[in-house]
This record gives structure tokens, C-alpha cells and sequence, in this order.
């Protein structure tokens, strides 16, 4: 297990708007910042990040997660892959570690395109470097030029890196600014799983709307699922709405349906882990049950995430790969047994949805409509 190491301090908030905001993710003194999610909301610490072994455990352990701020770490990660690779001297065994580092970062977590998306950035500037900046003869760099040449890669994935951090900000923002215009005062909104300022680098994006509402002065009420088995809408979504201000209620998932019933849900908004062409997504298991019951009970149901996670290559659901995680995240919480230990566990993380159930997706653009395939490819177009 990894052991994090740097400072550990008590989480600290500050504004955002009208609302506060956690400083989910940072680069302090050349290391990742991180508030540790595993600990909440029994405990808010941040812990420091200084390898990419110990960025990949955060990452698989859940103490960073959430599809787009994962995104951001990896972008981060792969700066700090390049710093440990500086100690090599020979170019291809440099290259070959790097793209491994890389690699192993990209594979720590399959369903969330975000990540994918923002590592394949990272690599398209390694490889703009290697083809304009090397000679065709390897062997006659020099030592000072080899080590020129490694800085000028970190230093470019450095940029890239805060630019993906900021541009992350900014693009939740605007799709918090447009989901406001979905939401009427004093209506009531279903969410599961966290889609909030913990899952991005500030607002979030499900709750950006929420956030963005409430900043405009409208009434708003929350409905969270508590989000089996790790409880991320308990634990988080309950939490940071709290932490701002909002009036929220924790159920339990299997409460959902009748909810609905008793006509307590305006509208349900969740986020997306990846979104194919077609409209099709994958998010929390869970998921695609609010969004049948909400096409029964006639509920508008939206998406809200950003361009990252959009994957172009995906034509529909049968092209999303879906994590499945230990048994014992079943079998037992915090430590405590909650089913006998050798009982068969089936521990989907995430689901898929069909486009048929989504009435419309929210994104830093706009709100994208049916058909999907149509609002996609436009949108995508614009990048």
C-alpha cells in the first residue's frame, strides 16, 4: 500500500460565487494535493501526491475519484512521470518508461473516458517533442542536450497540466450556468453517486446546476441516493451540499422508485463517466434504474459532463467496458462484515444507459437534445 507522503492538513474550503468550494485537487511544491475521499465525511485531510505509483492507488482506492477531476490527476501524473524519468540516459529506455508510466496511470481506472482523454492529450505533446526536437541519430546528443530535451518535455506537460486543471474549472462552471436554466425555483432534484465540486476541480458537474440555482436565488431541494456499495452520494453528494448550504436528504437507492410515486421528484440530474456517440452513457451502477423509472414516471432525466468525457471512438453502449471491483466492497463495509464471507458477489462499479432514456445532456456548449446523434457530432465538431 502506498504511504503518502507530505504535509496533511485539515481541508479547507473557499468561495465559489455564492457557494463554497473544495480545493479538490492542487500542484503545491511539486507534488499533487489531494483531499482523501475514503476519509469523508468523518474526516476532511489532504495528502500529497509525489509518484505515479502512489497516483495510481489514490486512483484505485478512491481516495481521488470522479471522471473528470481523475482527468486533471492524469495530466498531472503524466508530468510526474516524465520528472521521474529524468534520471535515465539513454534515449530509448527514456521513451519506453515514460509511455509505461503513462500507460499504467491511463489503465488504473477502464469505464471513465476522462481520463483516457486527458493521458492521450499528454501524449500527443511527448510525441510533438520527440518528432520535431530529436535528431535521427540518437547517439550524438550530447549529455547537456539529452538533459535539455527531457526538461523541455516535463516542462510542456507541466503547462498542459494547469491548463487542463483550469480549463476544467471553467468548463463545469458553464455547465452549471446552463443546467440552471433547466431548473425552476422551488423544485426538487434527484441525484446519485457525486457529481459535485469532489468529482472535478470546482463545481462539479450534475451539481453545478444545483450550485448555480441556488447562487441565483432560486429554492432548491436534493434528493441523494446513498449510492451502494461505497456510498459516494451519502458520504460526498450529502456532504458538500451540506457544507453550502443546501437542503438535501440521503435515501436509500431502492427508495428511488417510490419517491417518484409520490410525486416528491421534479427532475433527476446525474453525471457520466463516458458518453458514446449516440447518447448512450455509462455512470454509477444505479444509474440506469432512476432513468427507467423516471421515463415510467414521466420525469425528465439529464446528464451533465464535459467535452473529456465524450468518447468519439464509442458508437453505442456495447463499446463501454465496465469495472468491476473486489467482492469484499460487498461483502463488508469499512471493515465491517455485512454478508457471510464466501457468498458469490457480482460488483459492477458502473452501468450503461440508452440514449432513448436521456432527455437531454448538459454540457459547457449548451444543452445538448434528441437526436443525439445529430447534437453530438455537432457539438464534438466544435473541438
Amino acid at each position: 500500500m502506498c504511504v503518502f507522503m507530505g504535509n496533511v492538513s485539515k481541508a479547507k474550503l473557499t468561495l465559489m460565487g455564492g457557494v463554497m468550494k473544495f480545493n479538490t485537487i492542487e500542484w503545491i511544491n511539486g507534488n499533487i494535493r489531494i483531499i482523501d475521499q475514503t476519509l469523508l465525511p468523518v474526516r476532511e485531510e489532504y495528502k500529497d501526491i509525489e509518484t505515479v505509483d502512489e497516483l495510481i492507488e489514490a486512483i484505485k482506492s478512491l481516495r481521488l475519484r470522479g471522471a473528470p477531476l481523475i482527468g486533471v490527476a492524469g495530466a498531472y501524473g503524466a508530468a510526474i512521470a516524465a520528472r521521474e524519468c529524468m534520471s535515465i540516459n539513454i534515449y530509448d529506455e527514456y521513451v519506453d518508461s515514460l509511455f509505461l508510466k503513462i500507460k499504467k496511470i491511463e489503465e488504473s481506472r477502464p469505464t471513465a473516458i476522462n481520463l483516457k482523454n486527458c493521458i492521450n492529450r499528454s501524449k500527443m505533446i511527448i510525441n510533438n517533442i520527440l518528432n520535431e526536437n530529436m535528431p535521427k541519430d540518437k547517439k550524438i546528443l550530447a549529455d547537456s542536450e539529452f538533459q535539455s530535451f527531457k526538461l523541455k518535455i516535463y516542462d510542456a506537460l507541466m503547462k498542459n497540466a494547469i491548463e487542463t486543471h483550469k480549463e476544467d474549472e471553467q468548463i463545469c462552471e458553464q455547465i452549471g450556468i446552463y443546467g440552471n436554466q433547466l431548473i425552476n425555483n422551488n423544485e426538487t432534484i434527484l441525484t446519485i453517486c457525486n457529481a459535485g465540486s469532489l468529482a472535478t476541480s470546482a463545481w462539479g458537474t450534475a451539481l453545478a446546476t444545483i450550485y448555480k440555482a441556488y447562487e441565483s436565488g432560486k429554492k432548491v431541494k436534493v434528493y441523494s441516493c446513498e449510492t451502494r456499495p461505497l456510498l459516494q452520494g451519502s458520504r460526498l453528494t450529502a456532504y458538500e451540499l451540506m457544507k453550502k448550504g443546501i437542503e438535501v436528504t440521503t435515501i436509500c437507492d431502492n427508495m428511488a422508485g417510490f419517491l417518484m410515486q409520490q410525486k416528491k421528484i421534479d427532475k433527476i440530474i446525474v453525471g457520466a463517466d463516458r458518453i458514446c456517440r449516440n447518447g448512450d452513457f455509462a455512470n454509477k451502477i444505479g444509474t440506469y434504474t432512476l432513468a427507467v423509472l423516471a421515463d415510467y414516471h414521466k420525469i425528465p432525466f439529464y446528464v451533465a459532463a464535459p467535452y473529456t468525457t465524450f468518447d468519439t471512438k464509442a458508437k453505442d453502449m456495447e463499446d463501454i467496458p465496465i469495472e468491476e471491483r473486489d467482492a469484499d466492497e460487498v461483502r463488508k463495509f469499512q471493515g465491517i462484515q455485512t454478508a457471510p464471507t464466501s457468498v458469490n458477489v457480482y460488483n459492477p462499479a458502473f452501468d450503461k444507459t440508452p440514449n432513448k432514456l436521456v432527455s437531454g445532456i448538459i454540457t459547457e456548449k449548451g444543452i445538448l437534445m434528441p437526436p443525439f446523434v445529430e447534437s453530438i457530432s455537432k457539438y464534438l465538431d466544435q473541438y
